[in-house]
């Protein structure tokens, strides 16, 4: 048949695809943030022109991450760098790098460091201890756990290969960040910091490399907006270096299954050149209007409050708490499943008993009139 009807006008194209619903997988506005179980964050159309651009030619990977890797050195002020599956993937390979260096043999032995010659252990506050320092313990490291710079001072031995800082978490630690890396430089030891979701504000990127740490991991697939499955390992040249002897292409190593393809690294460094090049201001200024937006929308409800926080190390977005008094018949967990349940689907963040909060930074334009008016609708009807 013609691709032109019979009056000569041309066909509409197919509709495409909803592969979503073809599998009756929920699909919902992000009112709550860049979690991992939620997919993280959306790419912008120049990330995902790249990763198809890409996509139909073939390169060398080594030296795909080293043209890649020389480009974001530059950007975030560090000696070296390359594309991660994750931040979880590049501590483990920032580690993997410090205890073997470019010994091939040593390589292969990760994670079996017993007799081996190699160092066996990370020091970390123990007001920086999260699930996530797990990816230090697949090399086969034991972290020991401190409080104080005395402590540090006698907990440094012959099998200390690292001392790891959680930034997120940096208020709560007896120790900071410049005397972190000072220690480390006193005792001749590596230092690392884990600054996976914190970014914005933008001068994080080069800040730590700044302050000497030997090496940051991040996330790309937050505020960055990259691939959700690519992150940054930045640092030192020979920690950069060896650490990509435990990564593909190369195999028998503890990152194996830590694979970046080349549409990744490369929508990752676009993701990256996007972000430092864009215009931070006028998004924050877009952020609050969301915000003003739905808390506005919401206190027109008699009995709800709102009050807009930032928090200071991490997730660093104007945070909208909404909470009600007793004439709200309604609890936090109840909103949160009409909010789900509702057309279209809503997620939030955090819920408590008469309270919830939502961000505005992974929404898209105009979807915060939705968010506000859907919860609006919700704490009216539940309104006594």
């Amino acid at each position: 048949m013609s691709l032109q009807s019979v009056k000569g006008s041309p066909v509409p194209p197919p509709a495409k695809r909803d592969i979503f619903g073809e599998l009756g997988v929920r699909t919902f506005i992000n009112a709550a943030g860049t979690y991992t179980a939620m997919t993280g964050s959306l790419m912008h159309d120049v990330v995902l022109e790249t990763i198809h651009n890409s996509s139909s030619s073939f390169c060398m990977m080594d030296e795909l991450q080293d043209k890649v890797g020389e480009k974001i050195a530059a950007m975030v002020h560090s000696e070296a760098a390359v594309v991660t599956s994750g931040a979880f993937s590049a501590m483990t390979l920032g580690l993997a790098g410090i205890l073997t260096g470019m010994d091939p043999k040593k390589v292969e032995q990760l994670p079996h460091l017993e007799g081996t010659g190699m160092k066996s252990e990370v020091i970390c506050q123990k007001a920086h201890e999260i699930v996530y320092n797990h990816a230090l313990k697949n090399t086969g490291c034991k972290i020991i756990y401190i409080e104080t710079a005395e402590e540090l001072e006698r907990a440094i031995n012959d099998k200390t290969a690292l001392l790891h800082f959680l930034n997120i978490e940096a208020d709560k630690g007896k120790i900071k960040h410049e005397e972190w890396v000072a220690i480390g430089r006193k005792h001749g030891l590596p230092t690392s910091i884990d600054i996976a979701a914190d970014v914005p504000p933008v001068s994080n990127l080069w800040k730590f490399n700044d302050m000497g740490f030997s090496f940051v991991a991040i996330s790309g697939g937050k505020a960055m907006r990259g691939p959700q499955s690519a992150g940054l390992l930045m640092g030192k040249k020979e920690i950069v270096a060896a650490a990509r002897l435990s990564m593909p292409p190369r195999g028998f190593n503890v990152g194996r299954g830590m694979k970046v393809n080349k549409e990744e690294v490369l929508g990752m460094y676009v993701a990256l050149e996007k972000y430092i090049q864009q215009d931070h201001d006028k998004e924050w200024k877009e952020w609050e209007a969301a915000t003003a937006h739905i808390s506005n929308t919401v206190k027109l409800v008699g009995g709800v409050t709102t009050h807009t926080t930032v928090p200071a190390l991490g997730n660093v977005t104007p945070t909208l708490e909404i909470s009600w008094d007793n004439k709200v018949k309604l609890t936090g967990r109840d909103l949160q499943g009409k909010l789900r349940g509702g057309t279209p689907s809503i997620e939030i963040g955090g819920v408590r008993d008469n309270s919830i909060t939502v961000t505005v930074w992974m929404l898209k334009p105009g979807q915060e009139k939705i968010v506000a008016n859907s919860i609006k609708d919700a704490l009216s009807k539940a309104a006594v």
